[in-house]
């Protein structure tokens, strides 16, 4: 068993709004691992509706 390690994982995520309607989204997270626990999320990126990625990351939430 490795001490560190970076493991990347897909997951999809259905979202909703009224106009489209369900979107299922592929959510892919980066993280880095410590002993087999989950210490820090690098990376995560999210697919949007037509098939462009958008990164977590680098968005402001508050201005």
């Amino acid at each position: 068993m490795k001490i560190l390690y970076i493991k990347r994982q897909i997951q999809y995520d259905k979202q909703y709004s009224i106009k489209m309607g369900q979107l299922i989204t592929k959510v892919t997270s980066i993280k880095k691992y410590l002993f087999g626990m989950p210490i820090k999320t690098l990376r995560m990126n999210k697919e949007t509706y037509y098939k462009e990625v958008s990164d977590n990351n680098n968005k402001m939430l508050f201005v």
